[in-house]
Parts: C-alpha cells; sequence; structure tokens
C-alpha cells in the first residue's frame, strides 16, 4: 500500500487496533444506551408525526384520536421490551433474533428474519436521515432544495466515524445523544408546566389554520382502516428494539444483564418522548397535513410546513429563541445518530450470518479498529440506494418500513415460546420451573402483541410501498440460501474425495520469454533450481523481427536451455501457450507442468498502464487447466523500491505486475 494511501487511511480511521485489545472496546451501559438506543428514541421525531399526517386525511376530527393511539404504540412497546429481556438473558451470543428463530424454529424461519432484519436496517438509516434533512430543511432552505446530497454526506460521515471503532464513536454518540434528552425532555418539562401549571396559552405557528378533509364522513370499515393504518406508522417507534439484542455482545460483563438494563431505560424514555409529543401537539392544537398545498386552509401562500418537533419547539419556547434552535437542532443530530444503531447491529447481524455460511466470509472478520469494516461498508451502499431511490423523502420511505422488524419480532417471540416449552420438559426445580413459566407466557404475550400489529402493517401499508420490502426481503433470502449451498459444495467437494498420495511421474517446466533480459534469466534460474526433468523456454511469434532477434541473441548467449517459437499467425499470446500446454499434458498426462512468469513490479499505479497484462491473463486462464502449476517470478523495477520506502519488504497489495517487455 502507498504512502499515501496508508496516510488517509490512518487520517480517517486511525491507528490500528491490536486484536488483544477488544475487551477495551466494549461499552458501559451509559455509552451503550445511546450508541444502540439512539434509532427508538429518536423515533419521536417521525412515529407521531406519521400518527398525524395519517389522521389529517379525515380532518381536524381525527386528531382526537391521536392520543388513543399512542396508547396502543405504548403498550406494545412495554410489551415488547419485556419480551425482549428475556431473550438477552436466554441468548446472550449477539445472534439476538436470528440466533433464537434458528435455533428454535429451524434455518428456513432464521434465515428469513436474517433477511428482514437486514432490509430493515438499511430502512433505519435511509428514514432517519431522511427525516434529520426535512428537519434541517426547515430552518436551511438549502438542505431542504439539496435533501439527497445532505444524506448521502451524512451516510458517509457517520460510516467514517463507525470505522473508527465503536468506543471512540460512541462517547461522541453518548455526548450528542444526551444533549438531545436533555433538550426533549426540558421542552416536553416546560410545555407542560406552562399549560397546566401557569394557565399560558401554548399555539402552534398552525393552529389559527384549518384543515380541508381528503375523506369525510369516515365511518365503519373506512374508518378502521384508518385509524390502523396510522397505528402501524406510529409502530416505527419501536424499531431499534431489536439491535440490544443483537449487540449484547459490545457490553461490559455482566453483558446480559447491562443488555436488560438497557433495554428498560429505552422502553421507558420512548413511552415518555412518544406521549409526551402527543400530548403536546394536541394542546398547542398543531395542525399536521399529508398534502399541505391542498389540505391546509388559511395558510399563506409561500407556506412551508415544518416538523412536528420544529412546531411544538416554536410554540413552547416562544420568546426564547435558543430554546427553540437547541431543539432543533440536537433532534436533527439525533436523527442521523439514530442511524449509528444500524451501523452497530447490521455488521454484528451480517458477521453471525457469515459465521453461519450465509453471507460471504469477508463480513465475518473485524477490519483495523476492530470493527466490522466490510458489514459498515455494504449497509452504508444499501442505505445510500434507497435515499437516493426514493429522493430522501420520509413519507415515501416509511412506507417500506417496519415490515422486516415486526417480522423478526413475531418469529423471535415464537422461537422464545418454544424455548422455555422445551426446557420445561426436562426441568424438575420448582423455582426455575416457575420463573420458565412467567417468562414463557411474557413472550407468549409478546407473540399475539407482534403478530397482530406485523399483520396490520401488512395490509395497511402492502400497496402503499411495503411490497418492495418484502420483495427486497425474498431477494435477500434467496441469495444467502445460494451462498450457504456454494458454501457447503466446495466443503463437500473438498472434504469427500480422500487423497491418494499418487505423485507425478515426472516434472515439466515452462519458461516464457519475450526478451533475453534480466527478469528472463532471473525466471530460468529459479526454474533450473527446482531441477525439473524437463526445462524449455518458449515464445509466442507476434512480431516476425522481434523473434528473429530474440532466437539470435539466444543462440549467442550462455543459456543452456532450448528455445522453442509458438506460432502465432493472429498475433495472440494466450491462445497460444494454452494450446502448446494442453499438448504438453495430452502427450504426458501424468507429468506435472510448472510455467514460470517474469513479472514486473512496479510501484506507481500509472507504471502498470505502459506495462501489457500479458501475465494476468496468463495466469486467469492457466489456473482452469487441470495438472497446471503456474508460478509468478517477479523482478523488482527502481520504483517498487522508491515505493516501500527503501525497506525490506513490500505490503500486500503495494505493487502493480505486468509481464512483458517495455510495450
Amino acid at each position: 500500500m502507498s504512502k499515501l494511501t496508508t496516510a488517509t487511511k490512518r487520517l480517517v480511521l486511525g491507528r490500528p487496533f491490536r486484536s488483544d485489545s477488544l475487551g477495551h472496546t466494549l461499552l458501559p451501559k451509559r455509552i451503550a444506551l445511546p450508541v444502540f438506543a439512539s434509532d427508538a428514541m429518536s423515533s419521536v421525531a417521525y412515529a407521531p408525526e406519521e400518527i398525524f399526517l395519517v389522521l389529517s386525511v379525515s380532518g381536524l376530527a381525527g386528531y382526537a384520536y391521536a392520543p388513543w393511539l399512542g396508547l396502543a404504540v405504548a403498550v406494545v412497546l412495554v410489551i415488547v421490551v419485556t419480551s425482549y429481556r428475556q431473550n438477552v438473558h436466554a441468548y446472550p451470543s449477539g445472534g439476538g433474533d436470528f440466533e433464537v428463530v434458528s435455533t428454535n424454529l429451524g434455518p428456513t424461519a432464521g434465515l428469513t428474519v436474517g433477511s428482514a432484519l437486514l432490509v430493515d436496517y438499511v430502512l433505519t438509516v435511509a428514514v432517519s436521515i431522511a427525516s434529520a434533512a426535512s428537519t434541517i430543511g426547515s430552518a436551511i432552505p438549502f438542505v431542504a432544495t439539496h435533501k439527497v446530497l445532505f444524506a448521502v454526506a451524512a451516510i458517509a460521515l457517520i460510516t467514517a466515524m463507525n470505522l473508527r471503532g465503536v468506543r471512540e464513536s460512541g462517547r461522541l454518540f453518548a455526548l450528542l445523544s444526551y444533549a438531545f434528552l436533555f433538550g426533549m425532555f426540558a421542552m416536553l418539562a416546560w410545555g407542560l408546566i406552562r399549560i397546566f401549571l401557569l394557565g399560558d396559552e401554548v399555539r402552534a405557528e398552525s393552529a389559527t389554520f384549518e384543515l380541508r378533509a381528503e375523506e369525510e364522513h369516515l365511518a365503519g370499515l373506512a374508518l378502521v382502516f384508518l385509524l390502523a393504518r396510522a397505528f402501524s406508522s406510529g409502530c416505527a417507534a419501536l424499531t431499534g428494539v431489536e439491535a440490544i439484542s443483537n449487540g449484547v455482545p459490545a457490553f461490559r460483563k455482566p453483558k446480559s444483564r447491562n443488555a436488560a438494563t438497557t433495554l428498560l431505560m429505552l422502553g421507558g424514555i420512548s413511552i415518555v418522548l412518544l406521549l409526551g409529543m402527543i400530548v403536546l401537539a394536541r394542546q398547542a392544537h398543531v395542525v399536521f397535513a399529508e398534502d399541505p398545498e391542498h389540505q391546509l386552509v388559511g395558510a399563506p401562500a409561500d407556506y412551508q410546513q415544518k416538523t412536528l418537533v420544529a412546531q411544538i419547539a416554536h410554540a413552547v419556547f416562544s420568546g426564547f429563541t435558543p430554546g427553540f434552535y437547541f431543539v432543533a437542532v440536537v433532534t436533527a443530530v439525533i436523527l442521523v445518530l439514530a442511524a449509528n444503531t444500524a451501523f452497530n447491529g447490521f455488521p454484528v447481524l451480517g458477521s453471525v450470518l457469515a459465521q453461519a455460511r450465509f453471507l460471504p466470509r469477508q463480513l465475518h472478520t473485524r477490519g483495523d479498529r476492530l470493527a466490522f469494516s466490510n458489514g459498515i461498508l455494504f449497509l452504508a451502499v444499501g442505505a445510500v440506494g434507497f435515499v437516493v431511490a426514493f429522493d430522501a423523502e420520509v413519507t415515501k420511505l416509511i412506507q417500506l418500513y417496519i415490515i422486516g422488524v415486526f417480522v423478526s419480532f413475531t418469529l423471535s417471540q415464537a422461537g422464545m415460546l418454544r424455548h422455555w416449552t422445551r426446557l420445561l420438559r426436562r426441568e424438575t426445580d420448582p423455582a426455575e420451573r416457575r420463573r420458565m413459566v412467567r417468562s414463557r407466557a411474557i413472550n407468549a404475550m409478546g407473540l399475539v402483541a407482534t403478530g397482530t400489529v406485523l399483520v396490520i402493517v401488512l395490509v395497511t401499508k402492502f400497496f402503499a410501498g411495503a411490497w418492495i420490502a418484502i420483495v427486497t426481503m425474498a431477494v435477500i433470502f434467496v441469495i444467502m440460501k445460494m451462498i450457504h449451498h456454494h458454501y457447503d459444495s466446495v466443503a463437500r467437494e473438498l472434504d469427500e474425495h480422500e487423497w491418494d498420495g499418487v505423485l507425478p511421474s515426472r516434472s515439466h517446466s515452462i519458461v516464457l520469454v519475450s526478451r533475453l533480459h534480466l527478469p528472463t534469466r532471473r525466471a530460468l534460474a529459479y526454474a533450473r533450481a527446482g531441477r525439473p526433468d524437463t526445462l524449455e523456454a518458449i515464445t509466442v511469434n507476434v512480431d516476425e523481427d522481434d523473434t528473429r532477434r530474440l532466437v539470435r541473441d539466444w543462440e549467442n548467449s550462455d543459456i543452456p536451455v532450448p528455445l522453442k517459437v509458438v506460432e502465432s499467425p493472429y498475433r495472440e499470446i494466450t491462445k497460444p501457450v494454452l494450446d502448446y500446454v494442453k499438448r504438453v499434458r495430452k502427450d504426458a498426462p501424468r507429468d506435472v507442468v510448472t510455467v514460470f512468469i517474469p513479472e514486473y513490479v512496479v510501484g506507481h499505479w500509472w507504471e502498470q498502464v505502459l506495462h501489457n497484462q500479458s501475465a494476468l491473463r496468463l495466469k486467469g486462464r492457466l489456473l482452469f487447466e487441470p495438472g497446471v502449476m503456474v508460478t509468478s517470478v517477479p523482478w523488482q523495477l527502481s520504483s517498487s523500491t522508491r515505493a516501500r520506502g527503501g525497506g525490506e519488504h513490500t505490503a500486500p497489495g503495494a505493487v502493480r505486475r505486468g509481464y512483458g517487455d517495455n510495450g
């Protein structure tokens, strides 16, 4: 690796960590809470907003259902948090839902959960970053008109921060997340004090607007469907809970207890923020429309609808502008950092799936900073793809959201139910049995709650865009099955055939020659040192004058190896060499043929353009020939010595290679 590349990598990522320093990257609860739970905490920026947005189609009267829908979401959140506390105690290895479902319901169900969570993590990043762009766009017009650019830049920034390592990123995320919590709780407390204790009139800037209903006089099934759709959108507040169960290994010891405590804190904070936002929005008479241009009546012609958080903060901190801007800024920041939940959960899950041979093995290993670098990069690329495809619009992305997480919720609770039932069959201690029965009852309640929500989400969001997420999950499921099949096939092929121990009868060595120069002489010397039974040099006649000159120089030299000229009517190099090697193999099938290829080693990428790529093409083709070995004989040019700083060794990947002379 060149000095410039190394310096750039160290600037972005920092110094590499030794493997034995992994324990020092583990997180205490005060850091783990904002690192793993920022997604669920930040959902107050868009989950209550989505409830009001969906209810707006029935006019201002529909807002009366918002508190009840918020309470229903809170009940489900309590059930899910309580259920997942059982999960982290029973399965602390970090496999999370994937491990729970695979162990108890089988590999197919486990792979379904794995594909669902992978998609949901990607959408977590996309939705959070898009919501941050909308929040900042409420105050900065440039961001509002360039949301995709902002979102891509934010994803790149948070990717770089996570590549530096969990602990360093966690400290920064903790500071910013606690600033968000301070701002939100200060806003809720001051708003409620002003309204209920001081008797102040707290009114949002949209309080005087009327709301034109898109569907008036909703009743019966239509009203039920509308409420179900609003409830399913509000359930976005539950995303992020599963990240803690997947990230248990990142906690300090005792891991399970610390993870369970963090889950409890997460649930309490999320419920308070969710219900507090809905109450304040109703008390401030916020009017939030799905289509402001056509639904809002009485709004100025140039009115730009601000986010729900921005409107509430403006109303609560009226007369105190710094308070409004502080809430707006920290909300935007937490939405960016909410993606960090996925950046911690996705790589760990990817590593678990890779270890189970469902994903490429490169996702299983840690990078320089002891983070799963490849998983982080995969997540970033996927999130950027969704952001660009849907123009960083939260309303579009939210329709794809939470399908995956509720698939995993439901299957996980079913798996836990079977887990406790299996343990109860062989447990005889009365106290332990009572604990298991209690845990099973909790997970059964979680199964009913999450399964019901999953059905509601599928019914209300399928044609609105959820089908895209479902198709994506199915594609990932099939790809992972194919990867697993490939790894299994390779393992069987390599393990089932016993080595017969039969050695080749003879060794036939061939040295490829383009010119009689130092690289050629080194290759010949190396080939002779192996004492093959047959040694010959061959050259391909692509230019008559050059070939005659080479033959003449060869005959005048002291080289004791015969040179053969292989004709090439079409001025090719690769095919004539392959044909010649095949003839040698055909004449002596039990011989092993070793082809020696002299190669240049250069220090700069642009030097590679100046030398041909015959060696790469030849090796690529010769590797498919049975009974043929390929040996590269490098010749280091002076630029390669300078590139490695005059040191004794060159780092892997630091050089470029080419075969042939200067052409």
